[in-house]
Parts: structure tokens; C-alpha cells; sequence
């Protein structure tokens, strides 16, 4: 079955589902029913003079028809759910996403250009508690209740940024920027994985997200770009320091 869905994406995702999931259980049990009766009703012991007719048009109408309805009736919403899925109007921020061979690269262009790389953390570095294949060194910090925009691109092969508590799945395509989105419903922990073959180690390229508050996010972007400030004036002052030694 699905996780818990954690997002309105998930939510209509999992709704969906049950709706289909329901039409298919009708069709094989009218299918079952069907050939139950066949069997019983013509077989050689019930029926020894066997039916010589060759076709029978209003048959053939219903079972064309039938299927034609059922198709339209999955479709309808199913387009809906994919438009629904493929970006949000109103992003307030926009988070981007970079696949590598074999880690993660996020940046954060409406807060402060924030960057960095999300590499696993090797099973005998993990702390108690710490679930093993889906720890890594930095974790994605997003904001709850908020409309977020993602962008997927790749550096080298195609990879796939899939999160399933959240709804998202998605290709990152090197030489292209993929869009998706998600608005997290509470704080938590929610964990993927690349879910698309790219190469010996695609096994290990999990996908943390940590989901916090919109005050603790906003905390958690002030020390971000208070550390980034800091290692761009130390640059700064040893370059200077190289210059003035020249």
C-alpha cells in the first residue's frame, strides 16, 4: 500500500488510486462472473447440442462501447491529477535539484542562493536511531504549508528525485529543467531514493527532507547565509593577504 500521504499532491495521488483500484476490481470480478456461468451453463453435460451462432451484433456493440466509457471515465480525472501535479501557480519559494553520479546537489535561489551536496552516510558512521541507506550528511530544509517550486536538472545521466510520502517523483534530465511541486502538510522527516537506474551506486543516493516550521526555516536560512557571508570574507581577506604578499 502507500505511505501516508503528506501532501495535497499525495492526498488526490492516493484518492485516485482507490478510484481506479475499484473499477478494476469490478471488471475482473464481471469477468469472473462471466465465465462461471459460461462454464456452468454450456458445458457438454448442460448443453449437449452446442449454439451454432456465429457472432451477435449487439454484443459486440456493448463490449466496444463498455471499455470506450470506462476509458473516459479513468481519463477525465487522470488528466486533471496530471495538470494538477505539474506545477503550482503560486510558488513562494523554489527549491532546485541537481543529480550526480552518486549524490545530491540543492539550491535555494529565493533565499540567499543557499548550495550544497547531500552525500550517504556510510553505515559505520550512522548514529543510534539514524535508518541506514537513507541518512546523509545535509538534508533538505523546507517550510510546511508552503507552495514549493521544484526544479530537476542533472549533471551527467538521467536520475530521479522520488520522495512517495510526498507525491513527488520525478526525472532529472541532464540538459533540461524538469518542474514539479509540494506543499507539506506537518514537520516531520520523510525519506526517497533516486528511482531511476544510473549506474553502479544507484542503490545509494537517498533523499532526506526535513520539514520544519516557516519561523525555524527562516532561522535555518539566516545561519546559512551567516556562515556563507563568513567563508566569502575569509576569501576575501586571503586573497587580499596573497595580493599584498606579491
Amino acid at each position: 500500500w502507500f505511505q501516508h500521504p503528506e501532501s495535497p499532491v499525495m492526498e488526490r495521488l492516493v484518492k485516485f488510486h482507490d478510484f481506479v483500484f475499484g473499477i478494476e476490481v469490478a471488471i475482473v470480478l464481471l469477468v469472473l462472473g462471466i465465465m462461471l456461468y459460461i462454464m456452468i451453463r454450456f458445458n457438454a453435460k448442460a448443453n449437449p447440442v452446442p449454439s451454432k451462432n456465429t457472432h451477435n451484433t449487439f454484443l459486440e456493440v456493448v463490449w466496444t462501447v463498455i471499455p470506450i466509457i470506462i476509458l473516459v471515465v479513468i481519463a477525465v480525472p487522470s488528466f486533471k491529477f496530471l495538470y494538477y501535479a505539474d506545477h503550482t501557480t503560486k510558488p513562494e519559494m523554489t527549491l532546485k535539484v541537481i543529480g550526480n553520479q552518486w549524490f545530491w546537489s540543492y539550491a535555494y535561489p529565493d533565499n540567499g542562493n543557499i548550495q550544497f551536496d547531500s552525500l550517504i552516510v556510510a553505515k559505520e558512521d550512522l548514529k543510534p536511531g539514524q535508518p541506514r541507506l537513507l541518512t546523509v550528511d545535509n538534508s533538505v530544509v523546507l517550510p510546511v504549508h508552503t507552495n514549493i517550486r521544484i526544479l530537476n536538472t542533472s549533471n551527467d545521466v538521467i536520475h530521479d528525485w522520488a520522495i512517495p510520502s510526498l507525491g513527488l517523483k520525478l526525472d532529472t534530465t541532464p540538459g533540461r529543467m524538469n518542474e514539479n511541486w509540494v506543499r507539506i502538510n506537518k514537520e516531520g522527516d520523510y525519506y526517497g531514493m533516486c528511482s531511476e537506474l544510473c549506474g553502479i551506486n544507484h542503490g545509494f543516493m537517498p533523499i532526506h527532507v526535513h520539514a520544519v516550521s516557516k519561523a525555524a526555516f527562516a532561522e535555518w536560512v539566516a545561519s546559512k547565509t551567516k556562515k556563507k557571508s563568513a567563508s566569502a570574507n575569509t576569501n576575501s581577506a586571503v586573497h587580499v593577504v596573497q595580493t599584498t604578499g606579491r
